[in-house]
């Protein structure tokens, strides 16, 4: 949401300032200075509720064209190898990229060192947590959350290969690490994966059916459009799935 003009105000800093292209970076780039019907360059103004002509003029302290006085001198904006510098003493400059060009945040944005130091706290924190839990997380927990990310390639692992890829994987991944950590559902998928593997329970070729691999005795129906072992942990939670899956864990043992 756009802040209107006397927030940003009341905020503003005079020091240097550097923007940069997001998700581009040519050689060159020429972003609008003026506004025309061909190329509109108008901000909105909340607190007056007026659309107001913007316009960078090098010899004018303010970007709004009703500000302005006298001849214009009429500056370009140019992004070299997709950034931008603008020095303190070029507060027009500044205040027309950093809060009001419409393409400010959509096609460029200010670089700000602050926030990105905050969001790498934030990150390495999260890294030192997912590290943390999983070096001391059961072995049956990470081989579940392994099978995830590996399939049936976790099988061949011994012990020490899936202590070691857990940690990677929580170091790499430490935002999807910690959800799996906290997916009840990942170690009953497993525990139906093996139990298939075991032959104790059969999957149909249709991927559509559970059942006893001893008897052929149906043991529960598949959603339409779910995967099968997903929809095997749900139902392990239902009265009748708590009594197969005692069942099951006792042969697996």
């Amino acid at each position: 949401m756009e802040k209107n003009k006397k927030e940003t105000t009341q905020k503003w800093e005079v020091k240097d300032r550097v923007y940069t292209l997001i998700n581009k970076n040519p050689l060159t780039l020429r972003l609008n200075s003026k506004h025309s019907s061909r190329s509109p360059l108008l901000y909105f103004d909340e607190e007056t509720g007026e659309q107001k002509e913007l316009r960078y003029a090098t010899n004018q302290n303010s970007p709004f064209v009703q500000e302005q006085k006298g001849t214009s001198t009429l500056g370009h904006i140019v992004f070299e190898s997709g950034r931008l510098f603008v020095g303190k003493e070029q507060q027009n400059l500044q205040k027309l990229l950093s809060l009001y060009h419409p393409k400010r945040d959509l096609e460029y944005k200010e670089f700000k060192p602050v926030k990105i130091a905050e969001h790498d706290i934030s990150y390495l924190e999260m890294e030192i947590e997912a590290l943390n839990i999983a070096k001391d997380l059961e072995f049956e927990h990470s081989e579940a959350i392994l099978r995830v990310e590996e399939g049936s390639r976790v099988n061949k692992m011994s012990s020490k290969e899936i202590k070691r890829d857990i940690l990677i994987f929580a170091r790499n991944n430490p935002n999807m690490f910690l959800e799996l950590v906290k997916d009840e559902n990942v170690q009953l998928r497993n525990f139906g994966i093996k139990a298939a593997e075991a032959n104790i329970i059969k999957l149909s070729q249709d991927q559509r059916t559970f059942t006893w691999g001893s008897n052929g005795r149906k043991l529960m129906n598949i959603p339409f459009d779910e995967n099968p072992y997903s929809a095997l942990a749900a139902w392990f939670k239902t009265d009748e799935g708590v009594e197969v899956y005692k069942s099951i864990d006792k042969k697996v043992k």
